[in-house]
């Protein structure tokens, strides 16, 4: 068990008004973002074709966001979005042994239908970019991690809403909250907005549908699986997101 205190295990069984409320305040969903499906494989054009000269940065990530990594960060999801206002992405985990970043897994993955955004408003439909800790995740099913993983709150009310299209019911299967605009140390459904409603909130990592978000980033049910395997909290991982271009900034 990792230094962030003892994992959350509590099952809930909720009304059907209580589902749609948490899935609701998570990505800030709706059912309406397209089911374009694309394949969700290994696909690792940003972490294998851009090695780089100094293995003590984050590969195709500029100072202006290497700098924002924690010095004690030793995971790092890279969220590497194809374009400005692209729906389409590759996440790669990274993670640092002595002084050198070396590169774990990838796989294909969405974000915000509209791409992405360095000023996040809700219902905006894209993605915020920075860099963001990974402290809490939560989900319908439960753990598959039983050491160190991070803290973890299995419950029904992450379920999506059924009068949601099927392809969508299970998104939040799966959930890794996104330290954006949230509370540390709560489960991701939490729906407290320390920077205020108009900032947004409910950005995870969760489950994909085959087509963009209303917010979040999401991978295919392995990925999300290898993810809430090997995520420490000792490690003090963090993700870094953003289209390739303004990350490599």
């Amino acid at each position: 068990m990792g230094s962030g205190g003892a994992r959350r295990t509590a099952v809930a069984m909720a009304a059907l008004g209580s589902l749609a409320a948490a899935a609701l305040a998570g990505c800030g969903s709706s059912a309406g973002d397209g089911a374009d499906a694309r394949g969700s494989g290994p696909g690792d054009k940003a972490g294998r074709a851009s090695a780089t000269a100094d293995p003590t940065r984050i590969p195709d990530v500029g100072d202006r966001y290497q700098r924002l990594v924690p010095k004690d960060s030793r995971q790092v999801v890279a969220v590497y979005g194809d374009g400005p206002d692209s729906a389409d992405a590759t996440v790669v985990l990274y993670t640092k042994q002595g002084s050198a970043w070396h590169r774990d897994r990838s796989w294909a993955a969405h974000n915000g239908t509209k791409g992405w955004t360095a000023d996040h408003r809700e219902n905006d439909k894209r993605s915020p970019v920075g860099v963001f800790t990974l402290t809490d995740a939560g989900g319908v099913l439960p753990d598959p991690d039983t050491g160190k993983g991070l803290p973890y709150t299995r419950s029904a009310s992450f379920a999506a809403p059924r009068w949601w299209e099927k392809s969508y019911w299970h998104d939040f299967d799966y959930v890794i909250a996104i330290d954006y605009n949230r509370v540390k140390g709560t489960p991701p459904n939490d729906p407290t907005r320390p920077r205020g409603a108009s900032k947004g909130g409910g950005i995870w990592l969760h489950m994909d549908h085959g087509s963009g978000t209303s917010a979040c980033v999401s991978l295919p049910k392995p990925g999300m699986e290898y993810l809430l395997r090997a995520l420490d909290p000792d490690a003090h991982p963090v993700v870094v997101m953003g289209d390739k271009a303004r990350l490599k900034a």
